[in-house]
């Protein structure tokens, strides 16, 4: 067998001492807990960032987040106080403020965030089994407030009574549906009532619509009568004008009026050249023949 060298020797005792002492340390870093274990009881936790130490081979060393955690809550069916059945979608955002008691009382952040749906479902539920439906999807007819805001409240108070050591920093319903057999039910329902808005809002257009018709109608006739009774004033007026003018101009030149009468007269007895046969001593033939 070969001997080792004191050269060899020395190099395998700086590796394995290297060894150790990398085993030894590790690094906090500032948004996260390093939780110290000895045979698995926690011996201390350090939350303060740099550089920190543990006894190699028989301390081990685990991590917890020190930032806000956002769990996604599964979606659930809740009954409302009207007797509907809805699904809620909602997450939390949450933070650990006690390391210590949450590992004491949970464990692990998958357990802490079981432990907390279970919270979230149960006083989502009582909150939302006050409210009816409408007030649900609209908070402004809610009598109960900021929902959200209420189960956040009564989560934390749960949550510092029974030690858990994290809190819940905001809490936020996604979506609100109703359940797949129950959605073709109301969206039939809903169209139905637009229907009826609407047809209740074309028969109230159409009742304006002739009453406004009926009113102008009857505009229209009054000043029609009004502009027919003002047109036959001025027509009689117009008449008595002309027959005046007639009368006067008469009254100058008889025999001028008498040939004027006679004219006209031909106007109208000799449209579409008509045979006439006249008399000698007829006065349309002695006008006519320049007598």
């Amino acid at each position: 067998m070969k001997k080792f060298t004191p050269a060899f020797i020395t190099i395998s005792v700086v590796i394995f001492l290297s060894l150790v002492v990398l085993n030894s340390l590790y690094i906090v870093k500032p948004n996260e807990y390093k939780v110290v274990r000895q045979f698995g009881e926690v011996v201390r936790i350090v939350d303060e960032p740099g550089l920190n130490y543990k006894i190699p081979l028989i301390q081990n060393v685990s991590t917890l987040p020190k930032h806000l955690l956002i769990y996604d809550v599964p979606p659930a069916e809740i009954n409302t106080f009207d007797k509907k059945r809805i699904m809620v979608d909602h997450y939390a955002i949450w933070k650990i403020t006690d390391s210590k008691a949450m590992i004491e009382s949970l464990r692990t952040v998958l357990a802490a965030e079981g432990r907390l749906g279970d919270i979230i479902y149960s006083n989502l539920r009582t909150e939302l089994g006050r409210l009816s439906y409408d007030e649900i999807i609209n908070e402004e007819k809610s009598s109960r407030g900021d929902i959200n805001a209420l189960v956040r409240d009564q989560v934390n108070t749960v949550l510092a009574n029974n030690g858990n050591g994290i809190e819940v920093v905001d809490i936020h319903m996604k979506r609100t549906d109703l359940p797949e057999s129950n959605e073709q039910a109301v969206f039939n329902r809903m169209i139905s009532e637009r229907e009826s808005t609407a047809q209740e809002y074309l028969s109230q257009g159409d009742a304006e619509a002739n009453i406004i018709r009926a009113q102008t109608d009857r505009e229209v006739q009054e000043m029609l009568a009004t502009a027919n009774a003002e047109a036959k004033f001025i027509i009689a007026d117009g008449e008595q004008e002309a027959a005046r003018l007639y009368n006067e101009a008469y009254g100058k030149d008889p025999n001028f009026f008498s040939m004027y009468r006679t004219l006209e007269s031909y106007r109208t007895t000799l449209q579409g050249e008509p045979v006439i046969i006249l008399p000698i001593e007829s006065p349309y033939t002695r006008y006519l023949l320049g007598e």
